[in-house]
C-alpha cells in the first residue's frame, strides 16, 4: 500500500508542477497570445452588440 500511496504522491507533484508551468505560460510570456485562444472561439473579446428580431414569442 505504501507503494501506490508513494506513486500517487509523485503524480500529484508532478501535475502540479506542470499546472504551475502552464499557467506561468499563459500569463507571462509572449507566448500568451497563441496559447489563449479560446476567447476568440467564445466572442468574449468582442464587446458587439448584435441584431435581435422581435418575434410574437418575445412578447
Amino acid at each position: 500500500m505504501k507503494r501506490v500511496e508513494s506513486i500517487l504522491l509523485k503524480l500529484v507533484i508532478i501535475q502540479f508542477v506542470f499546472l504551475i508551468i502552464a499557467q506561468w505560460l499563459i500569463l507571462y510570456t509572449p507566448l500568451s497570445p497563441y496559447l489563449g485562444k479560446i476567447y476568440e472561439y467564445e466572442g468574449v473579446s468582442r464587446q458587439e452588440k448584435t441584431k435581435t428580431i422581435e418575434t410574437i414569442i418575445d412578447r
